[in-house]
C-alpha cells in the first residue's frame, strides 16, 4: 500500500497517518526525517544534501527524490509507506513516479483531506490557546500570522496536485472538518478497498 496523503497544514494528515501506521504497518515518510537521516549516515545523496544545506541553499528535487528512493528500498517500506509533506508541487509528483517506475512500483492512491481554511485557521489558534493555558510553549507554526503564511504557500506550490493526481485518476477526497474518528472510517474504507484490489 503505497499513499500520499494531501491537504493544508493543520488538516489533520499526521493524526491519520498514525492511524494507518497502525491498521497496515507501513512507515509513514517524512521528507525532514529522511534528510537527516540521509546525512546522518553519510549517504552519498546525504552528504550532497549537507553541503547544499551547510552553504543555505534549498535541497534540490532530484535530491529530495534520491533520499525518498533510497528510503523506499529499506525492509520496512516494502510492503508500502505513507508520504507526508511530499511531494510539494507538481514537478515534485511527477519526479516521484518515474522513479517508482523505474523500480517497477507505483502508488495505490492519493487522498486529498478537503477542509474550509478559515475554520482551520480557527482550529489553529484554539491549539495555541489551549497549549499557552496548560502553561506550556506555544509552536511558533501555530500563530495565525504564520499558519495564514503557511496556507498560502500550500496553496500556490502544492495545492494543483489535486489536478495533477486527478488526472490521472488517483485521486480520493475526504471530508477533513468531519469529526476525527469519522475521518479515519472514511480513509480506511478507502484504504481497505485498495488493499482488497491488490490481493484479489
Amino acid at each position: 500500500m503505497r499513499i500520499i496523503l494531501l491537504g493544508p497544514p493543520g488538516a489533520g494528515k499526521g493524526t491519520q497517518s498514525a492511524r494507518i501506521v497502525e491498521r497496515f504497518g507501513i512507515p509513514q515518510l517524512s521528507t525532514g526525517d529522511m534528510l537527516r537521516a540521509a546525512v546522518a549516515a553519510g549517504t552519498p545523496v546525504g552528504l550532497e544534501a549537507k553541503s547544499i544545506m551547510e552553504s543555505g541553499g534549498l535541497v534540490t528535487d532530484s535530491i529530495v527524490v534520491g533520499i525518498v528512493a533510497d528510503r523506499v528500498e529499506e525492509e520496512d517500506a516494502r510492503a508500502g509507506f505513507i508520504l507526508d509533506g511530499f511531494p510539494r508541487t507538481v514537478d515534485q509528483a511527477a519526479a516521484l513516479d518515474r522513479m517508482l517506475s523505474d523500480k517497477g512500483l507505483a502508488l495505490d492512491t492519493v487522498v486529498e483531506f478537503v477542509v474550509d481554511e478559515d475554520a482551520l485557521v480557527g482550529r489553529i489558534a484554539n491549539r495555541a490557546a489551549e497549549t499557552a493555558a496548560r502553561g506550556e510553549p506555544v509552536r511558533k507554526d501555530d500563530t495565525p500570522e504564520v499558519f495564514k503564511t503557511r496556507l498560502a504557500a500550500y496553496r500556490a506550490q502544492t495545492a494543483p496536485l489535486s489536478a495533477y493526481y486527478g488526472s490521472l485518476g488517483m485521486l480520493e477526497t475526504i471530508d477533513g472538518m468531519k469529526p476525527v474518528d469519522d475521518v479515519t472510517t472514511d480513509l480506511m474504507a478507502i484504504l481497505d478497498s485498495h488493499a482488497e484490489a491488490a490481493s484479489a
